[in-house]
């Protein structure tokens, strides 16, 4: 007896609920964090921060200008606790060894457990063969439409073609019946020597890298050649000289602005992953990857206090000054298209006058800049009367 349709979308609702409670189940308890009532006046209770059991060890690479972790237990620590960092050969979450593993069943015995990229692979398939399908279906009907109207032009053309929509053609039912079509029979064991190494790596940017070991505690750095531990005070200066080896105690060093922005976001609660994809600086996730798309897109405006500042510095900071209609209208238009709201982030730069040097050795530092969102959205008239 063949299921109906009203039996089939119940099915894969609930598939989806259960989905959704595994993912809160695995991804939902991010690192410990303290969260000041202020984050711009009461940023350092301490410059060490509360100790954790979640423990990580990272390697700092200075060419990269990120922070690695090799220990793949500790990678997925760091990634389920709060969607930080992002593997070297995979897409986000770091998944290669998986991967790599699920190809080797496959070429053993047929294994077809799939990894979310093997997954996105399948249902843009698909979504491609649906897309050509209604694509047949529409120039058929219109075929049909005019040989019925060329017959009997007094009429209302007669069209029994069906062009199906995403609800009918069950898009979500060919997935389903894909991934359970090799359930029959179990995967096999790797042996010992079958196993590959993990050849992955997590990595992390220097600002992800520094609000980890600062906010959670949990992160140890040390050297990449020596393996000498990396204190917080010296990971600070480090980053900044990391960014500019020549000048880095200015108050525009390029770490200084990034950073006052990832903070700034993060400490709001916003997941914030690299938004080069989009060609802007930061994406906002609500939850994270794994149970939303990204809304909000950002792009980092520096702005200085001092016009000093600007015309003594030695940093070409990007957005500075005015922009182009062009590439404004462009930038708009690309997160448009991929259902992402285009957010400003203004940081004002202090001025250098006022920064102590003392003070640019701290985190401290941040408190002095200012950071105003500006929300951009298209008018569509047509579209947005109501």
């Amino acid at each position: 007896m063949q299921p109906n349709k009203a039996t089939e979308s119940s099915l894969v609702q609930k598939g989806q609920r259960q989905a959704r409670l595994e993912n809160e189940r695995i991804y939902g308890q991010p690192l410990p964090r303290r969260t000041p009532k202020n984050w711009l006046f009461e940023l350092l209770g301490s410059w060490y921060p509360q100790d954790t059991d979640d423990t990580v060890i990272g390697v700092l690479d200075a060419p990269s200008r990120s922070v690695w972790v090799f220990d793949q237990e500790q990678q997925m620590t760091l990634w389920r606790k709060g969607f930080f960092g992002k593997g070297n050969l995979s897409r986000s979450e770091p998944t290669w060894l998986k991967r790599e593993i699920n190809r080797l069943q496959v070429e053993k015995k047929g294994g077809k457990e799939l990894t979310a990229e093997e997954l996105t692979a399948k249902r843009r398939m698909i979504r491609k063969q649906f897309k050509q399908q209604r694509a047949e279906a529409v120039a058929a009907a219109e075929a049909e439409a005019e040989v019925s109207f060329a017959s009997n032009p007094n009429s209302a053309p007669v069209i029994t073609t069906v062009i199906p929509s995403t609800q009918t053609a069950g898009l979500n039912q060919q997935l389903q019946a894909i991934l359970s079509a090799g359930d029959v029979e179990a995967l096999p064991d790797l042996t010992i020597e079958e196993t590959p190494d993990n050849m992955e790596h997590l990595q992390l940017s220097l600002a992800e890298a520094f609000f980890v070991a600062w906010t959670t505690g949990c992160l140890i750095i040390r050297e990449h050649d020596s393996g000498e531990l990396i204190t917080l005070p010296d990971l600070w200066l480090r980053c900044q000289k990391i960014h500019s080896p020549t000048w880095p105690n200015r108050i525009d060093n390029p770490f200084l602005i990034q950073y006052v922005a990832y903070h700034h976001f993060r400490s709001l609660g916003w997941v914030v992953k690299s938004g080069i994809k989009f060609c802007v600086d930061y994406l906002l996730y609500k939850k994270g990857p794994v149970f939303h798309h990204a809304e909000f897109a950002v792009v980092v405006v520096p702005s200085y206090e001092d016009p000093e500042d600007l015309q003594t510095s030695p940093y070409n900071l990007p957005n500075v000054g005015p922009m182009s209609w062009q590439w404004f209208s462009t930038l708009n238009r690309a997160n448009s298209q991929v259902m992402k709201t285009l957010v400003l982030a203004h940081i004002t730069i202090p001025a250098s006058k006022s920064i102590s040097s003392s003070l640019l050795e701290t985190p401290k530092v941040i408190s002095k800049f200012n950071v105003r969102e500006i929300v951009i959205r298209r008018f569509v008239a047509a579209r947005m009367r109501d």
